[in-house]
């Protein structure tokens, strides 16, 4: 049973190693529930389309003559009528154009909100990245500083060394044990954050990668060819569209409507007298024609029409000037965080040859200790310093990976 048992954490170990950023992509856009109630709303745009574009419901009524009417071949005793209306030629398809590409609008929408979602997890994953290898940081600073703590008691027994080195080992051993502490705090309310994205449970595992390689992305591409397929942008050009489709059935609204009718009368038999048709029933077929003069309303919706056009384009230039600008920033900080990670790199090399020979030096004459530990602790302020700007490196690359409706 505990070989079993074993197994199965094993293979679910495994499952949670393989997880990648993408994966958690897949997990996000299956749960997030904002996204879900975005493509929801698209489903529902979907099913205005045959409510607009189908013919309105036909009328039947029923009248029955309290009093009789008298005829020639009898009294009319009861009347039916059946009347279908049809709107002017091409207003459903105009109407149901415009649903359409509502819904398609709507769709748009939906996509975007889901590139978003990929870069909000983008953004809560990094951080946690850049945690995690703060505190291998923190622990090895730890490890560090315990075997400097055990040379210094070994060389201050000797009498190579002096308690104050002890001590400010002792100091700095402390204050890295406390870091580590709150790192380890803080890793609760960053995971809760990842994981309501995802919409599960605040506590559930996440495993990161060890190593996230930095992507060489091209970063000549022309910027004008940044607007052309982004979601934000097809919505509002669907809703243009939509717009100048809206006006057209708001023209088509206002011509008449012609109805067609059929009358059936129920007609009794005389019985005074014997005539040809005695009681025959009536059978009346009708057209009736709306008459649309009271224009205001149809006026109105022309222009209500027209004035949408031009607020959807008008949004459609800011967000055009929106993207642009984000993206300058985006591209900004990512060759910045370029520059900081190639300078951390070098200053970590040279810290590292400058720390080998203060501690050969001090692993001689048994002095300058303090610069054996201010060395030390510069090092590892570049380590997290490196990690900081490659998070951020990450975190500009999938704001631009938005910008520009990156898949």
């Amino acid at each position: 049973m505990k070989n079993i048992i074993a197994l199965l954490l094993l293979f679910t170990c495994l499952g949670l190693q393989a997880q990648t950023l993408e994966d958690y992509f897949k997990i996000a856009s299956d749960n997030n529930p904002g996204l879900l109630s975005q493509y929801k709303e698209f489903e529902a745009a979907l099913e205005k389309v045959p409510q607009v574009s189908t013919l309105p419901d036909p009328s039947i009524s029923f009248g029955y003559f309290i009093s009789p009417v008298e005829t020639r071949v009898g009294p009319q005793k009861a009347r039916f009528s059946l009347t279908q209306m049809f709107p002017w030629f091409g207003t459903l398809k105009a109407q149901g154009d415009v649903a359409t590409l509502m819904a398609e609008a709507r769709y748009q929408s939906f996509l975007d909100t889901k590139n978003k979602l990929y870069f909000e997890v983008s953004t809560a994953y990094f951080p946690l990245y850049e945690l995690r290898e703060w505190m291998k940081i923190e622990e090895r600073n730890i490890a560090i500083l315990e075997s400097y703590k055990s040379i210094s008691n070994s060389k201050f027994k000797n009498g190579n060394g002096t308690l104050v080195d002890v001590l400010r080992v002792d100091i700095m051993l402390k204050e890295a044990k406390t870091n580590l502490g709150i790192l380890n705090k803080k890793e609760t309310p960053l995971l809760a954050s990842f994981n309501k994205l995802l919409n599960r449970d605040e506590i559930e595992p996440v495993i990161i990668a060890d190593t996230i390689e930095i992507d060489h992305i091209l970063l000549d591409y022309a910027k004008d060819s940044l607007v052309v397929d982004h979601p934000l942008l097809n919505s509002l050009e669907l809703k243009i569209k939509a717009s100048e489709a809206s006006e057209y059935a708001a023209i088509k609204q206002g011509l008449p409507r012609l109805g067609l009718g059929l009358d059936f009368v129920i007609v009794d038999e005389r019985t005074d007298m014997v005539l040809p048709d005695n009681g025959k029933d009536v059978l009346m077929p009708m057209v009736t024609v709306s008459l649309p003069i009271f224009r205001g309303k149809y006026k109105a919706a022309v222009k209500e029409a027209q004035l949408m056009q031009e607020s959807y384009s008008l949004q459609k230039t800011e967000t055009v000037n929106a993207l642009n600008s984000n993206y300058e920033m985006a591209l900004f900080d990512l060759r910045q965080q370029t520059d900081l990670i190639s300078l951390f790199d070098q200053q970590i090399s040279e810290s590292e040859q400058v720390l080998n020979l203060l501690f050969t030096s001090y692993g001689n004459s048994g002095k300058d200790f303090e610069e054996v530990l201010r060395m030390q602790q510069q090092l590892l302020k570049y380590d997290r310093l490196k990690i900081t700007a490659f998070t951020q490196y990450r975190i500009a690359q999938a704001k631009l990976n938005y910008i520009t409706a990156k898949k």
